[in-house]
C-alpha cells in the first residue's frame, strides 16, 4: 500500500506533466549544490524548470497517465526538467551547460508524447531558435517584396535621372 507522501508525489509529478511541453531527463550526479542552482537559474530563463524525482513514482505517473515510458532513461539519480514553453531554447540551455559542466549528463526525454534519446535532443538543441526561423521567413517574405519596389520605382528614378540631367544641359548653356 503506497504512502500518502508517495500517493502526494505521484500527483505532483502528474500535473508537472500535463503542464510541460516537453521534458527532459538528466544525470546531475557530482553537480555541486551551486552548479545546480546554476542550472535551474538558465533553465528558468527559458521557461522551463528543473525538479528531482523519484524515478520510480515518475514512472508510475507515466503508467497512470498513459504515457510512454522512459525505460532504460531512468537509471540513476534524475533531473527532470519540464518545458512549458519552446523547447529549442531549453534544449538549447541544458546542452550549453552540459558543455560546461561535464559532470552533467543529458540522457533523453519526451516531446509530444514520444520518447527521445540524448542524441535526438542534442540535435533538437542544434535547431534554430523560434525568433531566429521567424527572422529567416520574415527575410525571405521581405526579399522578393523589396526587389519589387525597386523594379517598380526603375521608371520613375530614369525620368528623374533624365529631368536632372536635361535641367544640368540648360545651366550649362545659359
Amino acid at each position: 500500500m503506497p504512502s500518502a507522501a508517495k500517493y502526494e508525489a505521484v500527483e505532483k509529478i502528474k500535473a508537472d506533466l500535463k503542464a510541460a511541453d516537453a521534458v527532459w531527463v538528466a544525470d546531475y550526479r557530482g553537480l555541486s549544490v551551486k552548479d545546480t542552482e546554476l542550472l535551474r537559474e538558465e533553465i528558468r530563463g527559458v521557461q522551463a524548470s528543473l525538479k528531482v524525482y523519484k524515478n520510480s513514482l515518475t514512472e508510475l505517473a507515466l503508467k497512470e497517465m498513459e504515457m510512454p515510458s522512459l525505460g532504460g532513461i531512468l537509471e540513476g539519480p534524475s533531473a527532470f526538467i519540464f518545458v512549458t514553453g519552446d523547447p529549442v531554447a531549453s534544449a538549447k540551455a541544458l546542452k550549453d551547460f552540459a558543455k560546461k559542466n561535464p559532470l552533467l549528463e543529458v540522457k533523453g526525454g519526451l516531446l509530444t508524447g514520444d520518447v527521445i534519446s540524448a542524441d535526438q535532443l542534442k540535435a533538437i538543441a542544434d535547431l534554430p531558435s523560434r525568433e531566429e526561423l521567424i527572422a529567416k521567413l520574415l527575410g525571405t517574405i521581405k526579399n522578393p517584396l523589396s526587389s519589387l519596389v525597386q523594379v517598380l520605382n526603375g521608371p520613375m528614378s530614369a525620368f528623374t535621372r533624365a529631368l536632372a540631367q536635361v535641367r544640368d544641359q540648360r545651366e550649362q548653356a545659359a
